[in-house]
């Protein structure tokens, strides 16, 4: 039986590439990346088999990113699933944060959204099924020092999924967000070990999420045991939010 289509962005970081992968048992992929090294879209290729395609898109972009997804649409149809993954941040308290810092991030982890959904999004009402899946943020939800721009964003977002899930609801066109809490990828590596010991110890379940754990709940949600999740937003952070 042929393939259906998703269409995931982020597709090379740590989160976006196994969500790719667990996808790509039931799906053709295509992954959206922007500035993945080789060795990382060669690592995606060979984790996601032949009938899976990397395109390279800025998604701040508008005008290119929506030519990127209408292009996808015209040549295998609406997608069954978009996993809006991309996302980038840029810390600093606020009140020493730049400008720069806070449209960086605003940009590419909300404005981009209208970019690469609305495309899709229609597409999906005029088949009548698919679904939609933000990947937000454990920040998202309860916020963090440092992290106005991202926390601000990831929580537009899940506004965002909540509207879009009203508007699709009468379609057969689901809007889901996963919010992971801290996620054992490159970006945590990157904090000094002190800090991410502190982190650690926040945590009832005591460690970080492994992203394979991210990206089956996701898949959970592509399938059609999911068919009467919409608008939610699912927590996987371990127990964080444990009052």
């Amino acid at each position: 039986m042929e393939h259906a289509t998703a269409i995931v962005t982020g597709a090379c970081g740590g989160i976006g590439r196994e969500i790719s992968h667990a996808l790509a048992v039931s799906h053709d992929v295509v992954g959206i990346f922007n500035g993945a090294t080789e060795a990382a879209r060669a690592e995606w290729q060979a984790q996601c088999g032949a009938a899976s395609t990397l395109v390279q898109a800025d998604l701040t972009d508008h005008a290119a990113t929506t030519a990127v997804m209408q292009a996808i649409i015209t040549e295998r149809g609406a997608p069954s699933v978009l996993v809006n993954c991309a996302g980038i941040t840029n810390d600093a308290m606020f009140r020493k944060m730049r400008f720069e810092q806070w449209e960086q991030v605003i940009r590419t982890n909300l404005i981009a959204l209208f970019s690469t959904t609305q495309p899709v999004f229609s597409a999906m009402c005029e088949l009548g099924t698919g679904v939609v899946i933000n990947i937000g943020s454990v920040n998202g939800e309860r916020g963090q020092a440092g992290q106005c721009n991202y926390a601000a964003a990831k929580a537009g977002l899940h506004g965002f999924t909540m509207s879009l899930a009203r508007e699709g609801a009468r379609y057969g066109v689901r809007a889901v967000t996963v919010s992971p809490g801290y996620t054992q990828t490159p970006m945590i590596d990157a904090i000094r070990e002190d800090v991410r010991d502190a982190i650690r110890m926040q945590i009832p379940m005591q460690r970080f999420a492994d992203p394979a754990e991210i990206a089956a709940t996701v898949a959970f949600l592509a399938s059609p045991g999911a068919a009467y999740i919409t608008g939610a937003d699912i927590p996987v952070n371990g127990g964080l939010h444990i009052g």
